[in-house]
């Protein structure tokens, strides 16, 4: 279990490493781009979920409990920079199986 350190003034909220992890990916490509946006999620103690506004001028850390980098799905990775870009911003969705194909668009 990891956490994401909020603003560092102690908003810190509990997320799962390998979930953090595909977080981290999409929030520094999206912060590299000055594009700001809104991420919802619940609070694992079931007090209710979060909007956080993350935006490049408000301090993050992503802090990894595990020893090992896990390997990255691209395609969760993919949904979730969708996500954050849509009008209604960034929700941690299921991870999709990465073997999965779904047919490309034309």
């Amino acid at each position: 279990m990891g956490k994401l350190v909020y603003n560092a003034v102690g908003h810190s909220f509990d997320i799962e490493d390998r979930t953090l992890a595909h977080l981290r990916l999409v929030f520094m490509n999206k912060l590299r781009r000055s594009e700001p946006f809104m991420f919802h999620f619940a609070v694992g103690d079931g007090s209710g979920s979060r909007s956080l506004w993350i935006h490049p001028s408000i301090p993050l850390v992503f802090h990894f409990y595990g020893s090992r980098s896990p390997q990255v799905n691209r395609r969760w990775v993919d949904d979730l920079m969708l996500e954050a870009s849509s009008p209604n911003g960034l929700s941690i969705t299921p991870e999709p199986d990465p073997d999965s194909a779904e047919p490309l668009a034309l």
